[in-house]
This record gives C-alpha cells, sequence and structure tokens, in this order.
C-alpha cells in the first residue's frame, strides 16, 4: 500500500460532534492529539489549467504567471473572497505543520462551486500534505460540492480578463451570451462545470469518503455490518457510490449520501454527516440537477428528509461509549441557533427572509441531535464564529461551534485539544499574515482603471489595496459587502437611512426624542468612565460595519474595533432599547446579545457537565 491512500482520509467535515470516551488520547510523545476544522475554503484555483482548453487567464505583471482569479468587483459583492483564499489556505495548512497537528478536518465547501479544475487542485494539494507531513484529511461535503446531487454544467462571467474587462468561463457554448457588444469572447472547457457526487467522490475518495487497507474501520448509513465483522475488502464493496442512496420520497429518483465513520487511530472516531438536502422542484423521477434545489436549508431539511440519519447517528454514539472511543462527529451545517438569541428580533426588524434566517436550525434539530447522543458539534457554512449552547436539562445539552471560513471575516480556523476524557480545548487561529496574499493587486488595478474609465457607478473602493495584512485585506471586503449588498438588501430604508447618516453624538440626541432611558445611559457612561464626546469620532456607518464584524467575529472583533468603541455602542444600545422607536428598539437589543454570547475564542468544553469555560475570559 502506497503512502498515499495510507494519508488521504481527514479533510471533508462540516459538522462536529464530541462524545465522551473512556481512554485519553494522547500522541507517542505524552501530548494531546489535536484536530485542526478548516471549513469553508471555497478553493478556486487561480494558477490552474483546463484539461481540453489552452487558455490559462490573465498575465499577471507582478508574478510572471497566468491566473485565472474573478473581479474584485464580483468578490466584494460576495459573502466570501474568490481569489485571496487560496492562499490563506495554503498559510493554514502550513500552521498545521508548524504546530504538528496530523488530523485535519473540512466541514464542507472545500471547492467554490464543485468544479473539477478546483476539486483536482484540492486533491493535489492535500495529497502533498499528506505525503510531505503526514497529515491525515478528513472531508464532508458542502452545499457547493456538489451543488447539485448531479452534474451540472456552468461558469462564471465575471473572471479577471485582458484589460481589466470581465472573461466569462462556461462548461459549454449558449449558457451566457454577453450584451456588451465589447466583452471578450467566452472560454469553453468542461473543467468548470459543476461536479456531482459521483464525479467528486471519485477524485476525493481517499479523503474518507472510502477506506484503505489501513483504516481500521470504516461504515456508512447503508452497511449491514458491525466493528467485529469488519473487514478491509467488505467495506470498500460498500463504499461505491451505488451502495450510499436515499429517496427523499418513495416514488422519486434516488440521491447519494456521502456519510460516514471512520477510525484512523488513536481510539478516535470520526462522523462525517452530509447534511446536504436537495429536494426536487416536481413530483416526477429525475436526474437532471435542474430538477433539484440548493441544499443550503442545512439541518430543517434533514429532519424531515433524512431521518434515517438520526438513527445511524444514535447507533454511532452508543458503540462509541461502549467501545471507549472518541468521537467526533461533523457536517457542514449548524445545528444551533448562531445568532446568540437574537433570531426573532432578526426576524422581527429585517424580515422572515433577511439576514440567512432560512439557514437558522430550529430547536428540535438540536433535541433530535442530542438524543442521538451528540454533546459537542462543529459546523460551518456560515462563514462566523460562533458558540452555541442547547440545554435541554441539566444531563442532557448540546454545543455547536461554528468554524469561521478562511475566504471571509474572520479569516480562522479551530484547533481542537483533546485534554482527557472530558475536557476539550477549542481555540480559534486567526490567519492575520498570509504569504502572497497581495499578489493580485496589480490585476486589481487594471480592472479598477477600466471600470473608472467606462464610467461604472458604484465601484469598489481602490484604497482595499492598500490592506498590509491578509485579516485587514477581510476587513475591508466585509466593509465593502456591507455597502454593496447588506444595507441595500437587507436593512429597513427608515432605520438605515436615519442610523447612517447621524453621528454617534446625534444618535444620543435622536433616541432621548423617541423617550430613551437618557438618565440610565448617563448612568452607563459614568459606570463604564466614557467620555460623552468620544461618539463625535465615529457614524451610525461605523457602528453598522462593526455591527457585523461583531457578527461573524464573535469576541474576537474586540482586537478589531477596540474594547472602547464596543463599550460606546454597548451603552448607545441600552438606550436604542429603551426607546419606543421600534426599529431602533429591536436593533439595540440585537447588538446587545452579539455582544453576550457563549465563549467562541479560546475556551474549554466539560462533556460530563456541559459546561464552556472561556480561557483568558478578559480578552472573550
Amino acid at each position: 500500500m502506497n503512502r498515499l491512500s495510507i494519508k488521504i482520509t481527514l479533510f471533508i467535515i462540516p459538522l462536529v460532534f464530541l462524545v465522551a470516551c473512556k481512554k485519553q488520547n494522547e500522541k507517542p510523545n505524552g501530548k494531546p492529539l489535536q484536530v485542526a476544522f478548516l471549513s469553508d475554503v471555497h478553493l478556486l484555483d487561480i494558477y490552474g489549467k483546463f484539461s481540453d482548453n489552452d487558455y490559462r487567464g490573465v498575465l499577471n505583471p507582478t508574478t510572471g504567471k497566468y491566473t485565472l482569479a474573478r473581479t474584485m468587483q464580483s468578490q466584494l459583492e460576495s459573502t466570501r473572497l474568490f481569489n485571496e483564499n487560496y492562499f490563506a489556505f495554503k498559510a493554514a495548512l502550513n500552521d498545521l505543520v508548524k504546530r504538528g497537528v496530523k488530523y485535519a478536518v473540512l466541514p464542507g465547501d472545500f471547492s467554490d462551486d464543485g468544479q473539477k479544475v478546483n476539486v483536482r487542485a484540492l486533491k493535489d494539494i492535500l495529497i502533498s500534505y499528506a505525503n510531505k507531513h503526514n497529515i491525515n484529511f478528513i472531508l464532508t461535503t458542502g452545499n457547493h460540492d456538489p451543488v447539485k446531487p448531479f452534474y451540472e454544467d456552468g461558469g462564471k462571467k465575471d473572471f479577471l480578463g485582458e484589460e481589466g474587462k470581465q472573461q466569462a468561463i462556461f462548461s459549454r457554448e449558449n449558457i451566457f451570451i454577453s450584451k456588451d457588444s465589447g466583452a471578450l469572447p467566452a472560454v469553453i472547457t468542461k473543467d468548470i462545470g459543476k461536479l456531482g457526487y459521483k464525479e467528486i467522490l471519485q477524485e476525493l475518495k481517499f479523503f474518507g469518503f472510502q477506506p484503505n487497507e489501513e483504516t481500521v474501520y470504516w461504515e456508512t448509513p447503508f452497511t449491514n455490518y458491525l466493528n467485529g465483522t469488519y473487514s478491509y475488502q467488505k467495506a470498500l464493496s460498500k463504499a461505491d457510490i451505488s451502495n450510499r442512496t436515499y429517496k427523499i420520497q418513495p416514488n422519486l429518483a434516488e440521491v447519494p449520501d456521502l456519510s460516514y465513520l471512520i477510525e484512523l487511530g488513536n481510539n478516535i472516531w470520526f462522523l462525517a454527516i452530509d447534511g446536504n438536502v436537495y429536494l426536487p422542484g416536481s413530483e416526477e423521477i429525475s436526474y437532471s440537477p435542474n430538477d433539484f434545489k440548493n441544499a443550503s436549508v442545512g439541518y430543517n431539511n434533514v429532519l424531515t428528509h433524512k431521518a434515517y440519519l438520526l438513527n445511524w447517528v444514535q447507533s454511532v454514539t452508543k458503540r462509541a461509549h461502549k467501545l471507549g472511543k472518541t468521537l467526533i462527529v461533523f457536517s457542514h451545517y449548524p445545528t444551533v441557533d448562531f445568532n446568540d438569541g437574537a433570531t426573532n428580533e432578526i426576524r422581527s426588524l429585517f424580515g422572515e427572509d433577511k439576514m440567512q434566517l432560512d439557514r437558522v436550525p430550529t430547536d428540535e434539530v438540536a433535541k433530535a441531535l442530542s438524543e442521538a447522543g451528540v454533546k459537542v458539534h462543529f459546523g460551518g457554512h456560515m462563514h462566523i464564529n460562533d458558540t452555541g449552547l442547547k440545554r435541554f436539562s441539566k444531563e442532557r445539552s448540546l454545543i455547536n461551534i461554528q468554524v469561521p471560513s478562511l475566504a471571509a471575516y474572520i479569516p480562522a480556523y479551530k484547533l481542537l485539544t483533546l485534554k482527557s476524557n472530558e475536557l476539550f480545548e477549542v481555540e480559534t487561529i486567526i490567519l492575520d499574515s498570509v504569504a502572497g496574499f497581495n499578489e493580485l493587486f496589480s490585476l486589481y488595478k487594471e480592472e479598477y482603471n477600466f471600470l473608472k474609465e467606462n464610467n461604472e457607478e458604484d465601484i469598489w473602493n481602490q484604497d482595499i489595496l492598500k490592506s498590509s495584512s491578509y485579516k485587514e485585506f477581510t476587513e475591508w471586503h466585509l466593509r465593502e459587502l456591507v455597502r454593496f449588498r447588506f444595507l441595500k438588501s437587507d436593512w429597513p430604508e427608515g432605520l438605515k437611512n436615519i442610523l447612517i447618516n447621524k453621528r454617534g453624538k446625534e444618535l444620543i440626541t435622536f433616541a432621548e426624542s423617541e423617550q430613551g432611558d437618557i438618565e440610565s445611559f448617563y448612568s452607563e457612561l459614568l459606570k463604564q468612565d466614557i467620555n460623552l464626546n468620544d461618539f463625535e469620532e465615529w457614524t451610525g456607518l461605523d457602528m453598522v460595519n462593526d455591527f457585523y464584524k461583531i457578527k461573524n467575529a464573535d469576541n474576537l472583533a474586540i482586537m478589531d474595533v477596540g474594547k472602547i468603541r464596543i463599550n460606546q455602542y454597548i451603552a448607545l444600545s441600552k438606550l436604542f432599547k429603551s426607546t419606543a422607536h421600534r426599529e431602533f428598539s429591536l436593533f439595540g437589543t440585537i447588538f446587545l446579545k452579539f455582544c453576550n454570547g457563549q465563549p467562541a475564542n479560546h475556551f474549554q468544553i466539560d462533556l460530563k457537565s456541559g459546561e464552556i469555560m472561556a480561557i483568558n475570559p478578559l480578552n472573550q
């Protein structure tokens, strides 16, 4: 058995649950074992090559390399970066090497959109790090890989082309026809089509999706053997896609499910749950991707359409406890409300279809998983840093750990240390300094000049190209995303227009005019030693931008917003909450709840009690 097939089984995991084990997990040197979670990588191979077309992108004058990058305008209107996360992913992997981490989980959305060129690049990168550094990668699928259960033609119109123009790249002719007479001719390559389950399994099968001869144990929800009757050949025969399907409804098409359980050693079981549910668009049997909806909703649909997974999870948790295994359960989707208890207020203020509320799991999700024996879960999907706790009794609760994306603010991964049978430590590792993150800046300058010369309205702020670090770059990305997208699509006009056009001190006056409790506000200033004149230094738009930083990064936003400024926001939010103005009262309530969530930076989990304890709480 060659080294490649031994190493490639551990990098796919959107959701992770931890169950107490009987034996302490330690490395040979006596140090506790560590598992890294790198979620929502969204890898775009900016230096990729197509197998059926000689087009290689635009020549970068800074590096002398041909580059398959998307435009800056397109990525600043998206909830994720498309290009710079290529460098961030490698920086994160290099950090794992320095730390000596040997287990790395990717909780889904490991590719841009499941395109072959990007999945192939991911495979090559993982193979390289597995062979050179002895890292085991474990993966699970997200809603971007695959986008639909079966192969789908597609592409993007906004790759960066010559002279700063947009370059369309699609998998077949006539998918996209530009109305711009001066547009560059579209590039056609099958490598930009979106792979389905079958193709993704074939490309990434060594990363947990199927066993190899060195695998200690492997199963799926559809296998009918248990630990005592396991054999590699038996497991391999069950790994084929034809043996891993279910029907959403009895009379409809069979859809793949790539959930699996794997043991690679050290008495650790990795339970990768495929939380993708692609609902049919009609009552006819169809294997066309066009007849299925996207899977972005997550666990709310799992409860109604993949209930067999819960029975399997319960079976796994019971066996793990009986056999003394440490169980790490993960999937792409969150299992507990990730809005710090503010979901009802968000719904009231912004609306039912805003702020990604369709992705918030119901309490029934946490209850079902908790009853199945899950205690801790690591999820991705939301591109945020958060810890959620849902307690049902003194003995039973579920902790959901949201792994941030490497492609958005705040760029980070989670590092789990198995301290003992009942104590787990979780640390958030921020990617600040990333080598090469500014390699494409000269191409972006060409794009900016082209937009400027063509009198395009509302173009991006070129000051983003002054970013001195990757984290600062993601801050700029979030700020521009708020301007281009969130303020336009989510915010009520009345609230937005008043808020963003006033300075902090004017907002105090406005809140007082709306019957706010001004005496309590001044008492708060005195208690916090806050100078009233400091409210003149920022605007309501600054507060909105920082609101999103806190929403995305939780307490890690303190380093960028500043503790003094956050205290000012908290005092003002309390004043807003006390007013008779419905929208401002709701906004103040939401802001306060975002500032008072569970520890999400560096903390320990007592699996026996379900308690979460902050480490260095002053920095939390």
